[in-house]
């Protein structure tokens, strides 16, 4: 699963024996990567979208794990753009069921986050290093990776917060912050998906590349990074985890 189409984009040009199955106004490619049978599929923004998208390839296509691929917005200073980061737990920034329960808490669960499985999270992270290590300079031009500021990539597993809101504003990301410490990014998706796999007892594993600094100037650094990094990112790193798991 991908939240972008320019990533899906690069994973589809790829694969072999590529078919199209329309459902639910999406298109689920089906074939074949790294000798893998896979289902790509862009899972359209937000954590409804992601959660109907999510039970549809569990549901429909019998798929033995999950893998989401994205970018994000950064709240911890120590991720920059271009960074990565695999997901430790992820957390609904935006769950407030107070005074019911506690803030960010998942009703019914009795906890706010869901963790990803280790053995996926493991690969992901490994799938990661080999990709910086060596394939990040052959995919990623040098004058495009330094007008974003990007030389050697980080990679950190860490937790990450969902929630339906681009988040732009500092003063958001400073609330965020400080309501959720142990979170290093915001996206839109992730914790929908963890929590759908969860329920059906399907590994699932994380990764989102750092686009923008969540705060005013992230639009105009998203849009950019999107259409000139990040495919390069989502097709570099699937593939290294897909051949990992062989």
């Amino acid at each position: 699963m991908s939240a972008m189409h320019e990533e899906n984009a690069s994973l589809i040009d790829a694969m072999d024996d590529r078919a199209e199955v329309h459902r639910g106004s999406r298109v689920y490619y089906t074939g074949s990567l790294c000798d893998r049978e896979v289902v790509v599929v862009f899972s359209h923004w937000g954590k409804v979208a992601a959660a109907i998208t999510a039970t549809s390839l569990i549901c429909d296509f019998d798929v033995s794990e999950t893998v989401f691929t994205g970018v994000a917005g950064a709240l911890d200073e120590r991720a920059g753009i271009g960074d990565i980061v695999i997901a430790d737990s992820l957390y609904q920034h935006d769950m407030d069921a107070r005074p019911i329960i506690e803030q960010h808490e998942i009703p019914l669960l009795g906890r706010a986050s869901i963790r990803t499985t280790d053995e996926q999270r493991h690969r992901l992270t490994l799938a990661c290093e080999q990709f910086v290590a060596q394939d990040f300079e052959r995919c990623i031009e040098k004058n495009t990776a330094a007008a974003f500021g990007i030389s050697v990539p980080s990679v950190m597993t860490a937790d990450i917060a969902s929630g339906d809101q681009f988040v732009s504003e500092a003063s958001v990301s400073d609330s965020i912050r400080q309501r959720l410490p142990t979170v290093a990014c915001v996206e839109m998706e992730g914790a929908a998906v963890a929590q759908v796999c969860e329920s059906f007892d399907l590994p699932f594993a994380l990764v989102r590349t750092i686009s923008d600094g969540a705060n005013e100037s992230s639009e105009l650094d998203f849009q950019s990074f999107i259409s000139n990094i990040a495919r390069e990112y989502s097709l570099g790193i699937v593939k290294r985890y897909l051949s990992a798991g062989v």
